[in-house]
This record gives C-alpha cells, structure tokens and sequence, in this order.
C-alpha cells in the first residue's frame, strides 16, 4: 500500500475540499500543511490556538516561522531530505524538538509528517502535538528516579537496560553511558545468567510488583568483577512505547554482615554457660536461654511473658523493682550479689550484672541479664573467710607472744599500743622492748621488720630475742646495733631491711644515749608545749652491712616523755612523712596539755593520726616512756688503784647511809663495796671510781675502773684465797651487773630500802 494520500475526486471540487477542511478541523492536533517550498497552505483552529496566531498571520509564510531560530538552518535540509522520501513518519525521530509561539515562548513538540499529492504538487502535512506535559511528567519521574534511595534499573521486555539512576553508577561501578541499551545480563554474575532470562520472561507474563527471587540469594556483579549481595524489587511500567519493568536494587552487604553477627551473637548466648534473659522495661520476660533453664528450671515456654520477680525470693521483691528503675535511668549495673529461687524452691546465690536496651531513637524499653550462679563460690569464700580468720588469729597470737610484754619498771611510767595492719596477713615486723639494765638505767627498744605476714613476725621475734639478751649484757647502743646488724646479716634473707632504734634512759646522768638504724626520728614530749626530735645521727637499717654505727648522748629533764613509733603511725599514701611526724608533734604537745596520764595520751594520739580505725593497711607500734624523776641523793668519790681503796671506800659508804638514814643496810653496802674494790685494784686499772644513789626505794652502788677486762664469777676451792668476791655479791645484792663503758667497765649493784 502506497504511503502516499491521494485526494480522490467525488462529487465535485468543493465538496471534496469542504470535506478535506472539515477533516482537518476536527483533528486533535495542530495540523500544518506546506508545499514544497516549505510555504504553509493549510492551518486548523489547533494551530492557532497552539502557537498563538491568527490564521491569516501562517498562510503562504515559511513554515520556519514555527520553529526557534537556532533550529532554522538545518530545516530546510530536513526537509528536503522528507520530500525525497516521501513516507509517512515521525519527525525528528530520536530529537528534541521544539515549536516557535507568537510571543517567543519555546515548547517542546512532536510531529507526525504525511505527503499528500494533489493536483496542485506535493503537499506534506505536520500533525503538531505539545507534549510540555509528558515531558514535564517524564522529568518528574526522571528527579524521582534520580532521588530515589536505591539503584533504579528500568528495562524493556527484551531485557535490555533503558534508564538508570545515579545509585545505579555509583552501586555498580559503570558510567550511565556505559549501561544503556546493554542487556541487563551486565550487572548478574555468570553462573546466574542463564537463569535470569527464564525468570524475567517469567515476570513478564505475571507483571505484579513484587521481590525478586524470594526466599533466594541475589547477587550483583560491579564493573571491577566483584559481587555483592543485593535485594531487588521488581514493579512493571505501561508506557506507550511498550512495557518497561522497574528494578529497584539494594545493595544489602552490611545487613548480611550483621545478619550473619547476630546470628554469631545469638549461638554464642545459647551456648553460653550464664543464664540470660531480657525483660521488658514492667519487667516482663521476653528472652530465655538453654541456660537460664539449666539454672531455674523452668523452660522457656514457662516464663516468657511472666514477671521476673517470680525468681526472686519473697524478701528481696522490692529489689527487683528498684532494679528496674535504675535500668529504666539508663544505669548500667554490674556484678549485683543476690539471692534467686530455682523452680523447686531452692535458694541460689547469684551474680547479676544488667544493662538497659533501646530502641533505634536511644529510649529504654527493657534489659538485659547475664546471671551467674555463685553459690560453691560463695561458700568457698565462707570458708575461706573462716580459714583466713583463724590463720590471722594464729599470726597475731604468734606476733604477741614473739613481741613479749614488757615488765613494770618501778620509776619508769610507759604507755604501749600496737595495732595490726587491717588489710592482708594483718600482722607484720613491729616490735618493742622496755629492759631494765640495773641501777636505776633503762633500756628501750623499737624495730620494724620490712614485710608483713608470718615470715616478717618469725624475723621480729629472732631479732627482739636477741636484742633482749644484747641489752642485757649491758653493752651500749651502738655495739648492740652492730651486733644486731650481724645477727640480721645471719639470718640470710635476701633484701631483707630492718630499722630499729635503742635508747639508754640514764635518770642519775639525766641524760639519753641513742642509736638509730634508719629508724623514724624518736621524740621528746613533755608539758610544755610542741613535742620536738630528739637530736641523734640516723645510721643505715639493719642488713646494709658495713655500717659503723653511731650513738648520741642527749640531756633529758626528768620527766619528759620519750615518744617512740614505727611508719604504720605516720607514714600514709600521698602525704610526706616529714609533715606527718611534725603532725604527730604537735598531735603529742596537745595530747600532754590535756592530760598527764601517758594511757590517754597514747589513745589522743591513736585517735588524732588514724581516724579511720579499721583502714590502715600497716601494723602500728606507739610507745610512750616517761623518764624517772632525779634521785634524792647522788654522791661520788675517786680512789687510787691500791689497797687502801678498800678501807676508804667501806668508810665513804658507811658515813654516806647514815646521812642518809639507811645505817641498816650500811653493814651489806660496806661488804659488797670492800669485794668489788679489791677486785678492782688488783685486777683493773685506775682511778677508781665510787659512786652512790638514792631513791625513795632503792639504794645503787656503781665501782668504775679502766679495765675492758668483766669480772667472771667463779667457783673457788677450799684452799683457795679468791674467787667468792661476786659469788658473795650475788648472794647479797637484790641486783648486780657489768657495763661496759668507753673507758673500761662498771660493776653496779642494788640493795632495796
């Protein structure tokens, strides 16, 4: 069939163009009819309405007058090439093309060309559609499809790929040129490919909106060869070029991620050996694992939905409820000991830690639990408990009966606390020794053995023993240090530091001897105020070796107190311990202004340097030692080395007691004087020395010489004319004893008045 419309003759000329005008008229489109030049012959009413002229304003002008001025050029070359074909066809197949108003507005257009052949020549004619509308609609939808979240793929029903969106480049990895009229087989993976045309035409013949591959993996393939795993929804399209299906495809790599966490988490919570459970924030349980039942049993069908106060025990309802309100603040609560109620009514002891859930706005809406049963631990704690008090109870026995207590001293008024450490083992290295050395003189004694525990007292009590017997021999502080350090150097534990402080109260010299080895400084306290330091050098602490150990002579008024302590009293975590001993100086001046009786002031200073009575983590050693008065009566004489010694002396003593109202113990006084003499100067070196000393209850007698050499007493045979010297002066003196002095000996003894 020829495309070419012939006006075919009828009843004459008129009628046939009247019925040709009448056709025209009632066409829906703008109708432009030109001849070959291009010269517009013919318009209708949608002519003039749609470009705005007149239609007087169109006939016999250019057809060019309808078309925007950068377009005219080619025209007539468009239109020339129509008139050698001569077929009916859309113009500007493939084109945007526009129409011309009146007032210069532009509108895109499409048109339809027909060639009529009349007895005048060739006419064409232009059906002139707007189609401002569709193309407004399209750019609507083309704005939607590029705002839409996904990757929007639109094809044909061949399959091929007609449009895509933004998302679709950046998911897939290609440019938007690359993609279109390529089939859509581009973005599948190949071992899916020979599938896919099967179930597209399978679409195609059902056409509903839906997902594609339900209850499948979906995977897309980017333009690098990588895959990833996608879901895709599937919607058909009806458009007048056919049916285009939609495909919306999300790119679902970070769900599968946490899909497959979640399921990761999920066997790890019901393979976990604690109970947990969720709850609703009106305590409501949702969530019940293997375990949970394994520690309540009951199943997960018999709680879910019930209220977890169910667990709990009558007693401890209300803490659930406080629980709650805590989880419901956002609080989080870790490891809460408590009690819980199995099913068959039995008693658990529990560790509960519970966090708060929230939903995807940050709001709580309910908890979590994990649950642990602690009930062997808690009673191995129990046990435990037990063990280690009894153990504690054990060392502190030990430490107290290795620390002695130290004898009444008549004229010596001491005041003693020791506390043990209230964390860990408790007992330590502490010690303290009051001794008695004879005529009137005073030994005392404060060491710290670093360390704690049964290994440290075992050291204390070694060193105290040994100390004791040292001190007895009446040896001075400093020998007694250098022997200590070598007893400490024998005991041969490896770093094992020992600070120990001897002081020699002699009330006749009125004076202190002292000897420190690394030692806290020992102070002075008396009614008069700030306690002060007592002045005296501070040598290295036992086990340093190759120490040579000094000693101080200090004058004390009679009366003062000696304050001696260990670090557990001073030393705390921050502070300097030059402040705390200047603090407890002043804690002792305040102590001794509202008291004189040394036990309350011994507790004023517990009180005022440890507040918290329960938390020193260090045992402490207080030791209070208030000097002697002066004696009532001191007398001395020096005599030579001879045989008159003897007689002189016998005659100073006997003139002495009877000054002193003491003629009755004149006659032993004058023998044990005469015994000690003649040892002196036959056996030691002079001058000699005779010295007295009263008190209100005692009489003390010292004979000093210049001889290193001690006296030893001696069993002497019947024949023999010495050796009952110091046999007779232990038989009668209530007390006798040698000193060692820098310039030789001293031989003391003590009769009771």
């Amino acid at each position: 069939m020829d495309d070419t419309i012939t006006a075919a003759p009828t009843s004459g000329p008129g009628a046939v163009e009247e019925r040709f005008r009448a056709l025209l008229e009632s066409a829906p489109d703008a109708m432009v009819i030109v001849d070959d030049t291009g010269t517009i012959k013919l318009v209708n009413a949608q002519t003039e309405s749609l470009f705005g002229y007149r239609r007087e304003e169109l006939l016999e002008r250019p057809v060019e007058i309808l078309i925007p001025g950068r377009f005219r050029a080619h025209h007539a070359v468009h239109r020339n090439g129509y008139i050698s074909t001569q077929q009916v066809r859309p113009m500007g197949a493939g084109l945007e093309l526009h129409g011309l108003r009146k007032d210069g507005s532009e509108f895109p257009v499409e048109i339809s060309l027909s060639p009529l052949e009349t007895t005048d020549g060739l006419l064409v004619s232009a059906a002139v559609r707007d189609v401002s509308e569709r193309k407004a609609a399209e750019e609507r939808f083309r704005s939607l499809l590029e705002s839409a979240p996904d990757a929007m793929v639109i094809v044909d029903d061949t399959g091929t790929i007609k449009l895509v969106n933004a998302q679709t480049e950046s998911l897939f990895g290609y440019r938007r040129e690359e993609l279109l009229e390529r089939p859509v087989e581009i973005l599948i993976p190949g071992r899916f490919r020979a599938h896919h045309a099967v179930h597209r035409n399978g679409y195609i013949s059902t056409q509903q909106v839906r997902p594609m591959g339900a209850g499948l993996e979906l995977h897309g393939l980017r333009k690098d060869g990588s895959e990833f795993p996608v879901e895709i929804s599937l919607s058909p399209l009806e458009t007048t070029d056919g049916l285009l299906v939609s495909a919306a495809v999300r790119d679902v790599s970070e769900r599968k991620a946490a899909e497959a966490r979640i399921n990761e988490l999920a066997a790890l919570v019901e393979s976990s050996q604690d109970a947990i459970l969720a709850k609703t924030l009106d305590g409501r349980i949702t969530y019940w694992n293997a375990a949970a039942q394994r520690l309540y049993e009951y199943t997960a069908e018999e709680v879910i939905g019930r209220h977890v106060s169910m667990l709990a025990p009558p007693e401890r309802k209300e803490e659930i409820a406080l629980l709650m309100k805590r989880l419901s603040q956002g609080e989080k609560i870790e490891h809460f000991e408590t009690l819980r109620l199995t099913r068959a009514g039995t008693m658990l002891d529990v560790d509960v830690t519970l966090w708060p859930t929230r939903d995807t706005r940050g709001r709580v809406i309910g908890a979590c639990a994990i649950v642990r049963d602690i009930s062997d631990r808690t009673r191995a704690e129990a046990e435990l408990k037990v063990l280690y008090e009894q153990q504690k109870h054990i060392a502190l026995t030990l430490q107290r009966s290795l620390m002695g207590t130290p004898p009444a001293i008549p004229g010596l008024a001491a005041a003693s606390r020791y506390l043990p450490a209230t964390q860990g083992a408790g007992v330590g290295g502490d010690w303290f020794d009051i001794i008695p050395l004879g005529a009137g003189r005073v030994g005392v004694l404060i060491g710290d053995v670093m360390g704690r525990g049964l290994e440290a007292a075992a050291v204390m009590g070694q060193l105290r023993s040994a100390a004791h017997a040292l001190a007895k021999t009446g040896m001075q502080p400093r020998q007694l240090m250098q022997a200590l350090d070598a007893v400490v150097a024998d005991l041969d534990l490896p770093d094992q530091l020992v600070t120990c402080c001897y002081v020699v109260i002699a009330p006749d010299a009125g004076s202190v001897t002292t000897c420190s080895a690394g030692h806290l400084p020992t102070l002075v306290a008396g009614t008069g105020g700030r306690a002060h330091r007592l002045d005296a050098p501070v040598n290295a602490p036992l086990g340093v070796g190759d120490v040579l150990y000094q000693q101080s002579a200090t004058e004390i008024p009679p009366g003062a107190t000696l304050v001696l302590y260990t670090d557990g009293l001073v030393e705390t975590p921050g502070s300097d311990i030059e402040y705390q001993i200047d603090e407890l100086a002043d804690v002792l001046g305040a102590a001794f202004i509202a008291t004189a009786e040394l036990e309350s002031a011994a507790d004023r200073v517990l009180t005022a340097m440890l507040p918290d009575a329960e938390g020193h983590n260090d045992d402490v050693t207080l030791l209070l030692a208030r000097l002697p008065g002066a004696p009532l009566d001191t007398v001395g004489l020096e005599l030579p080395a001879t045989a008159r010694a003897a007689a002189e002396g016998r005659s100073f003593v006997v003139e002495t007691l009877t000054a002193w109202n003491c003629a009755h113990r004149a006659d032993d006084a004058r023998l044990l004087v005469s015994e000690i003499l003649t040892n002196a100067f036959r056996h030691a070196e002079g001058p000699l020395g005779l010295q007295l000393r009263r008190t209100a209850t005692e009489l003390a007698i010292e004979i000093s010489d210049f001889s290193p050499h001690l006296p030893q007493p001696r069993p002497a045979a019947e024949d023999d004319e010495s050796g009952r010297g110091l046999i007779l002066v232990d038989a009668l003196a209530d007390g006798w004893g040698v000193r060692p002095t820098d310039q030789g000996k001293t031989t003391w003894f003590t009769l009771r008045l």
